[in-house]
């Protein structure tokens, strides 16, 4: 599959909703991983990212406007050893409980499906880092309805080693902000293996050009951190648009 631009992929979709990419800096010596939300309705914009521990997790701007926490607020981005999980929702958490208890980052997510928020069923997308030896592997998942039917939960993961230098995998929630099938007016969800995308610069470089790529009226927040490989020191920055 083509290796593309992800500033030309997010310019392209104005509203693809939550994403996570996951890579390799181009000169080869960090590990790179980052997160960003959307939103449309107030509750959803009404949002930021704050640190906690090694880790991020999505916060009420405005305690007072906050509606309907469910969904919206949860760990995004948790540390375990030589393990950094991320995700769009509380499977964090699942997760990370989970491979605790000595089960594969797989096998936690068959505890998991997409999210009930009819009738789009946001599809759960999480990825996982692992770092040994100087090195660093990582794997990515979707959980997702079969076109739009809730009945049926479709569970694809995907394993990347020995990450190349500058180039990363983009998966989002949304396809693309249009109609499904069947008329119902939900968003089509993401579809594929995640898309190979160029990992470029430093890290205020790389957050700034998916910042600025993002949809001005719909992005909200956005972490990104590049981790070295060979010392596992690491720089995060967080982008809030409130």
């Amino acid at each position: 599959m083509q290796t593309k631009n992800i500033s030309e992929i997010l310019k392209s979709n104005p509203y693809p909703g939550r994403g996570i990419i996951i890579g390799r800096s181009a000169d080869g010596e960090n590990a790179v991983a980052a997160y960003f939300i959307m939103g449309r309705s107030e509750n959803s914009r009404n949002r930021v990212f704050v640190e906690d521990g090694d880790g991020i997790r999505t916060k009420a701007f405005d305690e007072t406007k906050m509606t309907d926490p469910a969904l919206v607020i949860y760990n995004a981005v948790k540390v375990m050893g030589s393990k950094l999980i991320v995700t769009n929702g509380d499977q964090t958490d699942t997760i990370a409980s989970l491979m605790g208890q000595q089960l594969t980052f797989e096998q936690a997510l068959r505890n998991r499906e997409y999210e009930p928020d009819e009738p789009n069923f946001t599809p759960r997308i999480s990825g996982i880092l692992h770092f040994s030896e100087e090195e660093f592997n990582y794997a990515m998942s979707i959980l997702k309805t079969d076109n739009g039917n809730p009945d049926s939960c479709l569970r694809y993961n995907f394993a990347f080693n020995n990450p190349q230098a500058g180039r990363g995998r983009f998966i989002h929630t949304y396809k693309e902000d249009t109609k499904n099938t069947a008329g119902s007016g939900s968003l089509l969800s993401f579809e594929g293996e995640p898309v190979p995308v160029e990992i470029n610069g430093s890290i205020d470089e790389f957050i700034n050009m998916v910042w600025d790529s993002l949809n001005e009226d719909n992005k909200v927040s956005l972490w990104a951190r590049f981790i070295n490989v060979k010392t596992g020191k690491y720089e995060s920055r967080i982008l809030n648009k409130k």
